[in-house]
């Protein structure tokens, strides 16, 4: 493990620079920064559903698995040119989407991110999700990022709207269904 931060307040991002995992120093609005910044927010979304004391415990110890994968991709982020997610942590998303999506009823209609608090904060992870995804395939765009990288958040998305839905039936209640034209008359 690198140095640990003994000194927080350093003074060297003042002129709007930041420094990668590589020493080198970008600009605070760089796209890479942004993709770093993103998955951030994202992993602290998380950190936000993971205060539900309701939570199922199976539920729990997925995303707590996830904050650290995203810590690692944070890492992949920062340091250019590096690869550290895996085609196995992309599988194990894969996994767990399909064991918590095992046992809910088909979807027939859209659904609205709501219902349980729990559940809204899943789909709202699942909206930044979706942002952080757009950063790095931006960045992808740019410089280069991991296919890995890529897939993982890709399939995070899927997997913050299953729990969306499985965290509503352990509230007991269901999912909330979009109305067409509810409000048109």
């Amino acid at each position: 493990m690198g140095n640990r931060l003994s000194k927080i307040i350093t003074r060297t991002g003042d002129a709007g620079t930041t420094g990668l995992g590589d020493g080198s120093r970008v600009n605070k609005d760089s796209l890479r920064i942004h993709a770093i910044g993103e998955v951030d927010e994202l992993n602290s979304s998380l950190g936000l559903l993971l205060t539900e004391a309701e939570l199922p415990a199976a539920v729990r110890e997925a995303l707590l698995g996830i904050q650290h994968d995203l810590f690692d991709l944070g890492g992949e982020l920062c340091l250019p040119g590096m690869s550290v997610i895996t085609n196995a942590q992309v599988g194990r998303l894969e996994e767990l989407s399909a064991t918590f999506n095992a046992d809910l009823p088909r979807l027939k209609e859209f659904i609205l991110p709501g219902g349980s608090r729990a559940a809204a904060q899943a789909h709202m992870s699942r909206a930044i999700c979706r942002r952080a995804e757009r950063a790095i395939v931006h960045l992808g765009n740019n410089e280069t990022v991991s296919e890995d990288a890529r897939r993982y958040v890709n399939r995070l998305s899927d997997l913050l709207f299953i729990l969306g839905r499985v965290l509503n039936r352990a509230a007991g209640g269901g999912d909330v269904l979009w109305q067409k034209g509810k409000n048109a008359d």
